[in-house]
């Protein structure tokens, strides 16, 4: 098995869930644990306590408080959604465990409410020490930032809140490209992106180590693109999970470390090859372990030779309690034997132990390393789970990227081919040449263009806006197919009756429109930033994008129907607002509650002022929008906008279930969650088709009669009531 294909093994099976908390990713992280259903587990494992004394990770006489912590179960927390950094109130640490909160009869209504607003993108629970690498990155609205192993997701849902702190912009000129290595988990990713309703969000599907070197056009040149911000949370042994994930306590063993130190480097290494000069990238580990932590750290500081250097971020986060970075370590095996230094290592151990996972001899390259500047944090100081993170700022090119590349000709393709690394990360010094594709060439330093002219024909899927899954015999593909994502041309005529009805803003950004169909009628439209339209279009063939856009128009059933064929979806209605000038309607607070607890409330139930804008209007999608009134503090204070359909004689609102409890509880009103008697509140999913979209049908279900005329766009199968 080759190296490329043991990472992938190492980050799909030896990552935990730890690092983040898997309320709303799914996967191993809810169901690990003690709350999991696990028999009971001894929580003791000897070995790991004496490798960790040995270490002195501690600090004297606080070894049994360290451990009384490890074996308590791990305190709920949350974070709410907003556009302010932690710990300004938006992050809460309970003491309750997530087992009491999820069984606890007197809990039930607050866990009902914890997991509606999760789902709605108001809160996200979230472990505290997960929230620390993205404020660490300080991430502003412009920044390019890559999440090099993201999944399940709420540190890449955090900075997507970092690129949307002014509300009044819809589209900042930052995105995040969001990476994870196993195929299942990005659909986890996309899950909690959506929740956030972000069109500067793009998920792929790479191996981290490797992650391709991506292009960008700028005034018609191909640049390669650096990032601005780099998180790179590692796959890693976990034993600072131990808290919610217990089963680590009889599987701990420093076999874990050692198999994935290599493995880290790479990654480390790859991200400050692809990071811009001056950028920060932020390593993490939910690990305690040196050989993954501060060994990864120096080696590839050592190897950056002064390209890198360690930020000293002690007052970013005032209150943090954190241990400073260890810059003596040993190495121990499985069976328990201890080295101190390479030379120590015994040659049929040289395949196990390697020579970066040893602290550097000289000590001035050591002290220059600044190690202390890492922050450990240990679970008994605020009551957390255990963790490592270390800042890393680019001053100039890595070394291997300041030599000229050897060219074979003078074609394009002859400067694609990647030079080696000279200083493999886990040979001490040997170029891999499974890794060779994996180094850029960029001329003479990483700002150097690498591609000045190729023609569109070049780029293969790129060509009338077409951005397909990679051919296969360029990236073997893993997992589901994708379908591709295609931008409308600016002569389609689907467009300018949907600019017609809605009114829609000349500085509209219609090239940034897209669909996932090249057949057929198109049935969703899309959005993304103009910046990662130009990523998509320069980049088709050398990545596997998973998900990228948020839906602003969904197809009406009998479209052809009404003036227009697109309905409004609300998933994306914050982002379209500000360009619709047509169609609007100003409702009031009891407008709004009556809204969104009645199915299709005909036009007397709603304020007189209301019905005078509804009655002039064309049947069709409306935008229903709540105007705060500052001279009435006791109302509601925030505006509101809905997607809503103006029937013969009612209107309706789409919009998602969670969605709706959430602006009836701001309204103080009591939320019924019982499945009973959710009956008339109707969600986008039930209402917005009759089933899934066209392309989604089966043979029968496309073979169902279309709603009436006068229904909402394509009334619920199930019989529930059509606007009159």
């Amino acid at each position: 098995m080759g190296r490329r294909a043991r990472g992938r093994r190492l980050q799909q099976r030896q990552r935990p869930d730890g690092a983040e908390d898997g309320a709303q990713g799914g996967g191993k992280r809810s169901e690990a644990g003690w709350e999991g259903g696990y028999p009971e587990i001894v929580k003791e494992n000897k070995l790991f306590e004496h490798y960790y004394q040995e270490l002195k990770i501690v600090p004297e006489g606080e070894w049994d408080q360290f451990m009384g912590a490890l074996r308590e179960p791990l305190p709920a927390t949350l974070r709410i959604t907003g556009y302010k950094r932690y710990p300004e109130e938006l992050a809460w640490h309970t003491n309750l465990s997530r087992k009491i909160l999820r069984k606890s009869p007197q809990l039930e209504k607050f866990h009902q409410f914890l997991v509606s607003e999760t789902e709605s993108g108001n809160i996200s629970r979230q472990e505290a020490v997960s929230m620390i690498p993205p404020l660490l990155l300080n991430a502003h609205p412009h920044h390019k930032i890559l999440d090099m192993c993201a999944a399940p997701g709420s540190k890449t849902a955090q900075l997507i809140e970092m690129l949307h702190a002014d509300m009044n912009v819809p589209f900042p000129e930052g995105f995040v490209i969001a990476n994870d290595v196993d195929n299942k988990r990005c659909y986890l990713l996309v899950h909690q992106a959506k929740r956030l309703s972000s069109p500067c969000i793009m998920v792929v599907n790479h191996d981290a180590s490797s992650i391709p070197r991506l292009t960008i056009d700028v005034n018609g040149r191909k640049e390669v693109l650096f990032y601005d911000r780099i998180l790179c949370d590692v796959p890693c042994s976990g034993d600072g999970t131990m808290r919610k994930n217990i089963d680590v306590w009889k599987k701990w063993t420093t076999l874990n470390s050692l198999q994935l130190h290599g493995l880290q480097l790479r990654i480390a290494t790859r991200g400050a090859e692809q990071l811009v000069e001056g950028g920060r990238m932020v390593y993490s580990t939910c690990s305690l372990n040196p050989i993954e932590d501060e060994a990864v750290i120096a080696s590839l500081l050592e190897k950056s030779e002064g390209a890198l250097e360690l930020a000293d971020v002690s007052s970013e986060l005032p209150g943090l309690k954190w241990m400073p970075g260890l810059t003596q370590w040993k190495v121990m095996t499985k069976d328990g034997q201890w080295f101190a230094e390479w030379d120590d290592v015994p040659h049929n151990r040289h395949t196990q132990i390697r020579p970066t996972m040893f602290p550097p001899k000289d000590p001035e390259k050591l002290q220059a390393m600044h190690l202390e500047r890492c922050l450990r944090i240990l679970p008994h100081h605020q009551n957390t789970g255990g963790f490592f993170v270390a800042v890393l700022v680019k001053k100039c090119s890595m070394p291997w990227n300041k030599r000229p590349p050897k060219l074979q000709g003078n074609s394009v393709q002859s400067r694609q081919p990647m030079q080696a690394n000279p200083a493999d990360p886990t040979a001490g010094g040997a170029a891999d040449p499974s890794e060779l594709e994996s180094k850029p060439v960029a001329g003479i330093g990483d700002t150097e263009i690498i591609e000045r002219t190729e023609n569109v024909e070049n780029n293969g899927n790129r060509k009338d806006g077409v951005c397909g899954p990679p051919p296969s015999k360029k990236m073997k593909l893993f997992g589901f197919k994708e379908d591709p994502f295609v931008f409308i041309p600016e002569d389609d005529p689907l467009f300018p009756p949907i600019q017609k009805f809605y009114a829609l803003d000349p500085s509209f950004p219609k090239m940034n429109l897209l669909t996932r169909t090249t057949e057929g009628k198109k049935r969703q439209l899309y959005m993304v930033s103009k910046e990662l339209r130009n990523v998509l279009l320069n980049n088709s063939e050398r990545m596997k994008v998973i998900n990228t856009g948020i839906k602003v128009w969904c197809r009406n059933n009998s479209g052809e129907e009404f003036d227009c064929a697109f309905r409004l979806a609300q998933e994306g209605i914050y982002t379209l607002y500000p360009f619709i000038n047509s169609r609007i309607i100003t409702v009031s607070m009891e407008d709004v509650k009556i809204l969104l607890t009645q199915e299709n409330p005909f036009f007397r139930k709603l304020s007189s002022e209301t019905y005078s804008q509804a009655k002039d209007l064309a049947k069709g999608s409306v935008v229903l929008k709540y105007e705060p009134d500052p001279t009435k503090p006791d109302t509601l204070q925030c505006p509101i906008v809905l997607c809503g359909w103006r029937g013969k004689a009612s209107i309706r609102t789409f919009v998602p279930k969670n969605e709706r409890l959430h602006y009836l509880r701001m309204m103080g009103l009591e939320v019924l969650t019982e499945k009973k008697k959710e009956g008339a509140v109707l969600t986008e999913e039930s209402t917005a088709s009759s089933g899934p979209p066209e392309d989604e049908m089966s043979a029968e279900q496309r073979a169902e009669p279309a709603a009436s005329p006068d229904a909402a766009p394509g009334s619920d199968p199930a019989g529930a009531a059509l606007p009159q």
